[in-house]
């Protein structure tokens, strides 16, 4: 086997789709005689079709898995065939040998359309970051405590949309319904749509009805990572949420990136997550307390406004997924749950418009000199992340991006 370093494939390195990580996605790409959705995992600046590339060899996987539409059946295979077929992809890619095999099944990405990585059956998300909660309490609650009294006890969530869930590059419709006006709701688009940048995990492992799983099974039950932006139109959701929480401001969009990091690429992007006071309950409890150090940066019409810290999340991954389940709802093969807003201590680390304005107070000034609050039609957000690679640098966990388009004309 040939040093990583020299692979061929390996360039350019700054994609950050190296050896280290290879990302799966679903694509098709008609010019080069794929025209139907099947998996490949990116690799420098092309995508490798796993479909050709194990029809010809065994990996102890049925051929059929690499051909769908959708990772589901791949996770469905279990966690021995996540390794062994990422095993074999390094070594077809590493070894000198296996070059003149591998060509052919290589495409530019360039020339492909990405899709829908995952058939979603569940979506949650949570509101983990203290950094957004706190900025958040302090904008509509000026005079009193910052987080509700439950907050440092348990990791708030709410249950998403999942058939709104939708891959990067989808344009996105601003969204109509209520909003307070002053002698009454007013009817009409949103005038304060939002975005949230946060890190989305894919369930590879389901669990069966009335079984909690607990925090430490994180690594075993999480396939992969995905960005999100969950879509947010603010006065919409201000006049609904209560009491019973986000709705209709939230459920008309969530987008993520179309390519899945697996665990097993991120084993050197744990660190020590930040200290909780008071101690949380047992079954929030882990053995090893660990974020993951992922680095997001947030462009609003290619003018980067914020770069957020997803290490800085109150609570972790893991105990997220523990209090999903604590109540014994179960897991299914390709569910999503994202870790809600990220935000820094800093401003520049905030991850939402809302906070990054302080809800219109503090406007943004953009690339070409606009001063802007929220987002208007025809703005593009893009969100992008790298994390600590196990070869010492940095990989790429890819790009969420969506264009908001107007409103559709209304019915009333």
């Amino acid at each position: 086997m040939s040093d990583p370093a020299s692979a061929p494939y390996r360039e350019p390195l700054e994609t950050g789709f190296g050896i280290d990580n290879l990302p799966y996605g679903v694509f098709r790409s008609p010019a080069f005689g794929r025209p139907q959705p099947r998996l490949g995992v990116a690799f420098g600046e092309n995508v490798l079709d796993l479909a050709t590339v194990f029809a010809e060899q065994d990996v102890g996987v049925d051929p059929a898995v690499f051909a769908a539409g959708r990772l589901n059946p791949f996770l469905d295979a279990g966690s021995g065939a996540w390794a062994a077929v990422r095993a074999r992809i390094q070594e077809l890619l590493l070894d000198e040998g296996s070059r003149a095999r591998v060509e052919p099944h290589l495409v530019p990405l360039g020339d492909v359309a990405l899709g829908l990585p995952i058939d979603i059956g569940d979506y949650v998300d949570f509101y983990s970051s203290r950094h957004h909660a706190e900025n958040v309490g302090r904008i509509f609650r000026p005079d009193g405590d910052p987080l509700m009294p439950n907050w440092l006890h348990l990791p708030i969530g709410y249950h998403g949309r999942a058939g709104t869930v939708v891959v990067s590059g989808t344009p996105i419709r601003r969204p109509t319904g209520q909003r307070a006006g002053e002698a009454g709701p007013v009817f009409g688009p949103s005038t304060k749509l939002d975005i949230e940048a946060e890190v989305g995990f894919v369930i590879g492992a389901g669990s069966d009805l009335g079984s909690p799983v607990s925090a430490d099974e994180f690594r075993d039950r999480v396939f992969g990572v995905v960005l999100v932006n969950d879509w947010s139109a603010r006065d919409i959701q201000a006049w609904e949420y209560q009491p019973l929480g986000p709705f209709l401001g939230k459920s008309f969009a969530t987008s993520i990136s179309p390519w899945v990091v697996p665990m097993a690429a991120l084993r050197d992007a744990f660190v020590p997550a930040p200290a909780q006071d008071p101690p949380p309950l047992p079954y929030l409890r882990e053995r090893d307390s660990s974020a993951l150090d992922i680095e997001l940066e947030v462009l609003w019409n290619d003018h980067v406004v914020s770069r957020p810290p997803f290490r800085e999340m109150y609570w972790t991954p893991g105990q997220q997924l523990a209090h999903l389940t604590i109540n014994g709802a179960s897991l299914r093969t390709g569910d999503l749950y994202a870790s809600g807003t990220v935000s820094g201590p800093a401003r520049n680390q905030r991850g939402s418009l809302l906070e990054l304005t302080w809800n219109s107070r503090d406007p943004i000034v953009l690339g070409d000199g606009a001063a802007r609050t929220f987002l208007e039609d025809g703005d593009t957000i893009r969100i992008r992340a790298t994390a600590p690679s196990a070869a010492g640098g940095r990989l790429a966990l890819g790009e969420v991006a969506g264009t908001i388009c107007p409103a559709l004309p209304s019915r009333t």
